[in-house]
C-alpha cells in the first residue's frame, strides 16, 4: 500500500487533496462474483478482507446499501471489552480484542485503539454477586477482569462523588485493564482499503432488493445496479438481518431495537477510562476529541427508528451526574440511536443457513463493533471452508431449534 510523508500530507492539505489517491475503488458490478457479502460495514468488510487474505479467494463483491460504515459502524459508542459470561463468548470477544491491539499495524491503518480499560460500579448485593460470577468464569479462560476496590476506583476517577442521597450507593468495581476504544469509522476504512488492495470490489449505493434462489440455493441478488450472480452469498448486516434473510426465505430468531447514545460538546481530558454504572444501566467515557459520551441499554421495545428520545437521555444523565456531579455543566452536543438485532439468547449467530450457499453473521446486539475483527475472521473462514471456525461453533443458526442456547448475560440489553 501506498505511504505518504509528511511533506505530502501538508502538500495535499494546501490544495484540498485534489491529487489525492482514493482509498478505495468504485467498479461497476461484474456479472458473477464467488463471494458476495452484503454489508459494508465493519464486518462486511472484515469478511472480504480475510477471505481474500487468508483464503485467496480474490472475487468478491461487497454490496452495500449506502456508504461504507453508514449503518451500526457509524453509530456506536467505539467500547472494546471481553468481560462476558458463557464459555462460548469469552475466549471469542477476548481474541477481538487481542486482533484490535495488532489492528492498526495489521491494516497499516491507525484506528486509534486506547486501552484505557473498563471500570464497572458495583451498587447492589446481587452486582457483587454477579461480578464475582463473571470474574471467576473469566479466569477460567485467561481473561483480564479482577475486583477493584473502593479506593482504588476512587484514586483512579477523582471526579467521582458518592452522593449519601444516592439512588445506588457505590461500593466497589470490577476492572478490565485491556478494554478500551477505537475510532469506528477508522475501523471500516482499514479493512476497505485492505480488501480493495487484495482485488475485492466494493460496491456502494448499491442495495440489495432480492435473494435469487434455484432449486433451494442461493445464487444471486437482485439490486439497484441490476442482478449480480455468486457462488456463496454471506450476510453482514445490522439492523435488518431479519429484512435480508425474508428475501432468502428465511425467518430469524431476532428482534430489532434502538440503542441510544449522546455526547457533549468537547473538554479538556478529565476520564481516562469507561466507566459503567451498572445499577443505573448506563456508561460513559470521554472520546479523543474530548466530547462525553454516555448511553444506556437498548429500548424495551421493536423499532427501526434511528432517533433519540428523551425518556432515555433523562435517565443516562440522572445517572451518569449523579456519580460524576461535575458532568452537570456540560452541554449536549447531539444523538443518535442505532438499530441492533437482537438474538433471542443475546449471543450472534455465525453459521450456514438452511438455504445452501446462503450464511449469516448477524444478532450482534450491541456487541458488533468490539467483535469486528474476529467476526470477519470466522466468518471467513465459514464460508471459504464451509464449516464453522473453532471459535464460533457455538453461535450456530439451529441451535434454537435444538435448545443449545447460548445465553450470555455480559451484555446490557432492556428486554420489555
Amino acid at each position: 500500500m501506498k505511504r505518504y510523508s509528511i511533506t505530502s500530507l501538508l502538500r495535499n492539505a494546501m490544495n484540498y487533496h485534489e491529487d489525492w489517491q482514493l482509498a478505495w475503488g468504485s467498479p461497476e458490478p461484474k456479472p458473477e462474483y464467488d463471494v458476495i457479502i452484503i454489508g459494508g460495514g465493519g464486518h462486511g468488510l472484515a469478511t472480504a478482507c480475510y477471505l481474500a487474505k487468508d483464503h485467496g479467494i480474490k472475487n468478491i463483491a461487497v454490496v452495500e446499501k449506502g456508504w461504507l460504515g453508514g449503518g451500526n459502524t457509524g453509530r456506536n459508542t467505539m467500547t472494546i471489552r471481553s468481560n462476558y459470561l458463557r464459555e462460548q463468548s469469552i475466549p471469542f470477544m477476548d481474541r477481538s480484542l487481542e486482533m484490535y491491539e495488532e489492528l492498526s499495524s495489521y491494516l497499516n491503518y491507525n484506528v486509534m485503539f486506547s486501552q484505557r480499560g473498563q471500570i464497572t460500579f458495583i451498587q447492589s448485593a446481587a452486582a457483587t454477586r454477579r461480578a464475582m460470577r463473571q470474574k471467576n468464569t473469566m479466569h477460567l479462560y485467561g481473561a483480564d477482569y479482577r475486583a477493584m476496590s473502593f479506593d482504588e476506583m476512587k484514586r483512579r476517577l477523582p471526579i467521582f462523588e458518592n452522593s449519601p442521597n444516592a439512588r445506588h450507593k457505590v461500593s466497589g468495581a470490577v476492572y478490565q485493564k485491556s478494554a478500551g476504544i477505537a475510532r469506528h469509522d477508522a475501523v471500516a476504512w482499514g479493512y476497505a482499503r485492505m480488501a480493495d488492495a487484495h482485488g475485492v470490489d466494493i460496491l456502494q449505493n448499491c442495495e440489495v432488493q432480492g435473494i435469487l434462489r434455484e432449486n433451494g440455493r442461493a445464487v444471486g441478488v437482485e439490486t439497484t445496479k441490476g442482478i449480480i450472480k455468486a457462488k456463496k452469498i454471506g450476510m453482514a448486516v445490522a439492523g435488518h438481518a431479519s429484512v435480508v434473510a425474508n428475501m432468502a426465505g428465511l425467518r430469524m430468531p431476532i428482534e430489532t431495537q434502538p440503542l441510544q447514545a449522546f455526547v457533549s460538546t468537547p473538554i479538556k481530558p478529565i476520564l481516562d477510562a469507561v466507566v459503567v454504572c451498572g445499577g443505573y444501566g448506563a456508561y460513559v467515557m470521554q472520546s479523543d476529541k474530548g466530547e462525553i459520551v454516555a448511553g444506556s441499554g437498548a429500548d424495551p421495545y421493536p423499532s427501526y427508528a434511528q432517533r433519540g428520545t428523551p425518556p432515555i437521555i433523562e435517565g443516562v444523565i440522572t445517572a451518569v451526574t449523579e456519580v460524576f456531579p461535575v458532568f452537570r455543566r456540560l452541554q449536549l452536543l447531539r444523538q443518535w440511536a442505532g438499530m441492533i438485532d437482537i438474538c433471542y439468547d443475546g449471543s450472534p449467530i455465525i453459521s450456514k443457513t438452511p438455504v445452501e450457499g446462503f450464511y449469516c453473521d448477524v444478532g450482534w446486539g450491541s456487541g458488533g463493533f468490539k467483535a469486528t475483527p474476529i467476526s470477519g475472521k470466522t466468518f471467513a473462514h465459514l464460508i471459504a471452508r464451509d464449516e464453522p471456525h473453532e471459535l464460533a461453533k457455538g453461535f450456530t443458526f439451529d441451535r434454537f431449534e435444538k435448545g443449545k442456547l447460548v445465553l450470555e448475560g455480559g451484555v446490557g440489553y432492556n428486554r420489555g
